[in-house]
C-alpha cells in the first residue's frame, strides 16, 4: 500500500501545533510542582531556553486523532497527560542508561542528581492523572486515567525487558518486538486512543485508533534504533553510535546476531566482551551490523509496521494529519 505524499514542512507544523495546543495545560500543570521541581522540569521541557526541548509527536497524535474524530475541545488535557508521562519515562530511562546528555545539553541527572531526576519524574508521573482528573469530564476522565496507567505499566514492563537485554546472551526479533511494543507502541496506541476519548468516538473507532498508534509506534522505536547508530550527533544530541558503545540490543543489533552470517558471529564476538567498547571497536560494529543485514532488516520492519498502522485506519478516520504524522515517524532524523 503506497503512502501518499505530505509536504515535509506540514509535517513539522503539525507538531508546533501541538506543541501550542499543550503549553498552557503543561505549564499549568508544572506550576502545581512548586519548587525546586518546577525549575527542573522548566529546564527538561527546554522552557529555560525559550522553548519546547521535544518533539510532540504523542501530543500532535491525540491531537490528530481528535481531529479526525471531529472533536478536539478536550484533547489538550489528554496530549499534556501523555507529554508528561513520556518525560517521566525520560527522566528515568536517563538515569537507567546513564544518559549525560539529551538533545545537546546535560540531563536533569547530571545537573541535579540522580535522586531528584527520579522523584521529578515521578512528580510527572503523578501530573497526568491530575491533568485528566481536573480537565476532562468525570466519565471520561476515569476511562482516561485507567487506560493512560495501563500503558504506563507495560511502559515499565518493556523498560524491564530492555535492561534485562542487556546481560542476555541471546535475543530473538520476536522478543525484541514484545519489548519494544511495551516500551515504546503501548504509550504511542494510547495516545490515539486518548485523543478518540476525549472527542467521544465509539468503541470501535478507538479501538481503530490505538492500533494504528500502536504499530506507528514500534515503527518510532525501529527508527530511533536505526539513529542510535547512524544517526548524525549534530542532529540527534547524542554521541555517534552511542547504543553501540554501551552494547544495546536494539533490532538492528539483534537481526544481526540472528543473520548466521560471519559478520553476524564476529559481531557476536565483540558485544560478548567484557572490555569496555573502543571508537574503532563501534566502528567495527557498525559496519558488522550493515554486513549482517541489520540496516536492512529495521528498514523492512518500519515499512511493514508504518503500512500496518495506516491499514489499520478506517476510512472514516484516515486524515491527512494522521497520514502526514505517520510519514514523520518514519521519515525523522531526530
Amino acid at each position: 500500500m503506497p503512502r501518499p505524499h505530505v509536504a515535509s514542512d506540514a509535517r513539522w507544523d503539525l507538531l508546533r501545533r501541538a506543541q501550542c495546543e499543550c503549553a498552557p495545560v503543561l505549564r499549568t500543570a508544572v506550576d502545581w510542582l512548586g519548587e525546586p521541581f518546577e525549575t527542573m522540569a522548566a529546564y527538561h521541557l527546554g522552557w529555560d531556553v525559550g522553548g519546547s526541548s521535544g518533539k510532540s509527536i504523542r501530543a500532535a497524535l491525540v491531537l490528530g486523532a481528535a481531529a479526525a474524530c471531529g472533536d478536539t475541545s478536550a484533547a489538550a488535557p489528554a496530549a499534556a497527560a501523555v507529554e508528561l508521562i513520556h518525560n517521566f519515562s525520560l527522566l528515568h530511562d536517563d538515569v537507567m542508561d546513564q544518559d549525560a546528555t539529551r538533545r545537546g545539553r546535560p540531563t536533569v541527572w547530571a545537573v541535579w542528581g540522580q535522586t531528584n531526576a527520579i522523584l521529578l519524574g515521578d512528580a510527572l508521573h503523578a501530573l497526568a492523572s491530575r491533568v485528566l482528573a481536573d480537565m476532562l469530564r468525570p466519565a471520561v476522565a476515569v476511562r482516561a486515567v485507567l487506560r493512560l496507567q495501563s500503558a504506563c505499566v507495560a511502559l515499565c514492563v518493556g523498560q524491564f525487558h530492555d535492561c534485562a537485554f542487556e546481560t542476555r546472551p541471546a535475543i530473538t526479533v520476536d522478543e525484541y518486538l514484545r519489548m519494544a511494543a511495551g516500551k515504546t507502541a503501548e504509550l504511542m496506541g494510547c495516545a490515539c486512543a486518548l485523543g478518540a476519548l476525549s472527542a467521544r468516538a465509539d468503541t470501535e473507532t478507538t479501538s481503530a485508533l490505538e492500533q494504528f498508534g500502536y504499530q506507528l509506534g514500534l515503527a518510532f522505536q525501529i527508527v530511533d534504533d536505526v539513529m542510535g547508530i547512524w544517526g548524525d550527533p549534530k542532529v540527534t544530541g547524542k554521541p555517534v553510535g552511542n547504543d553501540l558503545f554501551r552494547r544495546k540490543a536494539t533490532l538492528p543489533v539483534v537481526a544481526a546476531l540472528n543473520s548466521d552470517s560471519e559478520a553476524g558471529f564476529e559481531l557476536a564476538q565483540l558485544y560478548q566482551s567484557t572490555a569496555p567498547m573502543t571508537v574503532d571497536d563501534v566502528a567495527r560494529a557498525t559496519e558488522l551490523v550493515e554486513a549482517a543485514g541489520g540496516r536492512q532488516a529495521a528498514h523492512r520492519h518500519i515499512d511493514e509496521r508504518s503500512r500496518a498502522a495506516i491499514a489499520a485506519l478506517p476510512d472514516r478516520v484516515r486524515s491527512e494529519d494522521l497520514i502526514a504524522l505517520a510519514q514523520l515517524v518514519v521519515d525523522r532524523d531526530r
